[in-house]
C-alpha cells in the first residue's frame, strides 16, 4: 500500500522527495501487468474520503490476515483508536462506536495508527 500528500505547484501536483523514493519502491514491488486503484481528494480540516479509504483497506487486509471478518476488525480498530463510548444502564453497557464518516482529520489518524499497531502484532507493515 503506497500513501502520499501532493501539492499543487505551477499547475502540477507534486510530492515530497521522501515520497517519490517509496513511490519508486513500491513501483518495484509491483508484479508486471498488475492494476493499481488511485483516490484523490482535497486535504481538509475534516477528515478526509482518502483517510476514510485507507482506514477500511487498513482493515480489510487486517482481517483477510487475521481470519477475523471486516466488521469484528473494524470494531476492533474503532475500541483501539478511542471511538467507542461504553454507557452503563441499569448494570447493563452498550457499546457505542463513532462512524468513521464523521470523524475528524486526527480521530482517522488515530485509527489509521490502531492499524498500523494491529498489524504489528500479525507482521503486517501497513505504513
Amino acid at each position: 500500500m503506497y500513501t502520499s500528500k501532493l501539492k499543487k505547484v505551477n499547475g502540477k501536483l507534486t510530492q515530497p522527495d521522501k515520497n517519490k523514493i517509496l513511490f519508486e519502491q513500491f513501483v518495484k514491488s509491483l508484479p508486471e501487468g498488475v492494476e493499481v486503484e488511485m483516490f484523490m481528494n482535497i486535504i481538509t480540516d475534516n477528515g478526509s474520503l482518502a483517510q476514510i479509504s485507507k482506514v477500511h483497506t487498513c482493515i480489510r487486509i487486517l482481517a483477510q490476515e487475521s481470519g477475523y471478518t471486516f466488521e469484528e476488525m473494524k470494531l476492533l480498530v474503532k475500541q483501539r483508536s478511542g471511538l467507542c463510548l461504553v454507557f452503563t444502564e441499569g448494570g447493563v453497557g452498550q457499546e457505542i462506536c463513532k462512524s468513521f464518516g464523521e470523524c475528524t482529520k486526527d480521530e482517522l489518524s488515530m485509527a489509521i495508527q490502531a492499524c498500523i499497531e494491529i498489524g504489528e502484532i500479525y507482521n503486517i507493515n501497513l505504513e
